[in-house]
């Protein structure tokens, strides 16, 4: 009987476990996220290279597009061929982003801006109200919000407290 008891509340944990992740979504990249607005910038410090186009930002960088907010220790910021656009972000020194009601934290993270990839390493930490989850690494493709995790993934979630 108490094997039977213990397979059952199993089942339902992973039931509950199991819709959660069907109706999970990543806010970044929400609808209202326009991929043309303006990409603003502040730091301490810029150094910039003019001939491979790229500039580092240094010290206490907010970076913000929409509603969307990355910060970061230090920000390299690598433009298109031609110089016109951004291309890249890249953030290192523990980098925060902030979208929607989601909150994503690593040691690092790449914004491909042309392709809508946002790729973190080193203890990501997603947060979305009072669920979390961590892995080793993580991509976000903020062109349709979905996510995935990988390495060693740990989910917390608290279905009664949405």
């Amino acid at each position: 009987m108490l094997r039977f008891i213990i397979l059952a509340i199993g089942l339902s944990l992973c039931a509950v476990a199991t819709a959660q992740a069907q109706t999970f979504k990543v806010d970044f990249g929400i609808s209202s996220q326009d991929p043309d607005a303006p990409i603003e910038v502040n730091a301490d410090a810029l150094s910039i290279t003019q001939d491979t186009g790229a500039a580092q930002f240094d010290g206490n960088v907010i970076i913000t597009q929409g509603d969307m907010r990355m910060e970061a220790a230090v920000v390299d910021v690598f433009y298109n061929e031609d110089q016109s656009a951004i291309a890249r972000l890249v953030g290192s020194g523990g980098v925060s982003i902030f979208s929607g009601k989601d909150t994503a934290e690593a040691q690092n993270a790449e914004y491909d801006v042309d392709a809508g990839l946002i790729r973190m390493n080193g203890q990501v930490l997603l947060v979305q109200g009072v669920n979390s989850i961590s892995a080793e690494r993580m991509t976000v493709n903020v062109t349709n919000s979905t996510a995935e995790m990988h390495g060693r993934v740990r989910t917390v979630l608290r279905p009664n407290a949405n």
